[in-house]
Parts: structure tokens; sequence; C-alpha cells
């Protein structure tokens, strides 16, 4: 009988250590999961990983809100809610820390023209060379959904 508890909890010890991590984006490789298009650009994509780490990608912000509003009802938890900034292709970040330009000049794989920076500087930066609005991600937010109803 102590023999099989042992082996039970041995087993379930490595469970207990597993947290949801996100992943990195295979460009040329990944499609977003609402779009179904492959993820080119490493300055434009964004990713979902819920608590029990389930990984979504996605070629775009946009993407990610249209996903999360139509998913709403699931009820998901996300441990994750990540972007590519611009200035640091490839990498993801927590959106909530981030700042999005709104320019036509910069327009995003979705058309929604959103791009996406690591500090308020680097958007500050890209938008005195190609004008736009800076925006928050509570912002970026409220712009995908007003521009997916009209």
């Amino acid at each position: 009988m102590k023999m099989k508890w042992l082996f039970y909890a041995l087993l379930c010890v490595p469970l207990l250590g597993c947290r949801p991590e996100p992943k990195s984006i295979d460009f040329g490789e990944d499609q977003g999961v609402y779009c179904k298009m492959t993820i080119a650009d490493p300055r434009y994509g964004a990713e979902l990983v819920t608590d029990k780490g389930k990984v979504y990608k996605f070629d775009a912000v946009e993407c990610m809100i249209n996903f999360l509003q139509e998913e709403a009802s699931a009820e998901r938890e996300y441990a994750y809610v990540l972007a590519i900034a611009a200035d640091t292709p490839g990498e993801l970040h927590p959106v909530e820390e981030m700042y999005f330009l709104r320019s036509p000049e910069m327009p995003s794989p979705m058309g929604a023209d959103l791009t996406g920076f690591s500090t308020r500087e680097a958007a500050e930066a890209a938008r005195e060379e190609h004008g736009g609005e800076i925006l928050s991600w509570e912002e970026v937010k409220a712009y995908v959904r007003q521009r997916e109803s009209i």
C-alpha cells in the first residue's frame, strides 16, 4: 500500500509544478487562430495563454481582441495576454504594460493600423515619425470593438 501511495505521489509532483507559459511565435510557420493567416511580420503578433496552458496565437492584436470578444461566453481565464512590440520584434509583452500607435502610416496585418510598443518613449518616437494617436490597451480594445461594429 505504501509503495502504491508513493508511486502516485511521485506521479503528481511534476504536475503541481507545471504552470502555463507563453510560447514564442514561429514566424512564417504559425497561423493565427482567429483569421488562419500565417504570422509573418515579427513586429506584429499576439498570444493568449489560458490558466490550463492552452496557447492561442494571433497575427495582430485586433484578431486577439475579436477572439476574446467572441469567446467571452466561454468564461476562460487567461494566465497571459501578450502582444509583440514593434521596437522589440518577436518579443511578447503583457498588453497592459504596452502603448499602441494607431497610424495609417504603420498598417497592421489585419488593417486596424495598430502597432504595439514596449515603452511610451518608443511609441512617441514612432508617432513623431508616422503621425497618429497613442492608445492604452483599454483604448485599443474599445477602438477595435467600435470598428468591428460598423
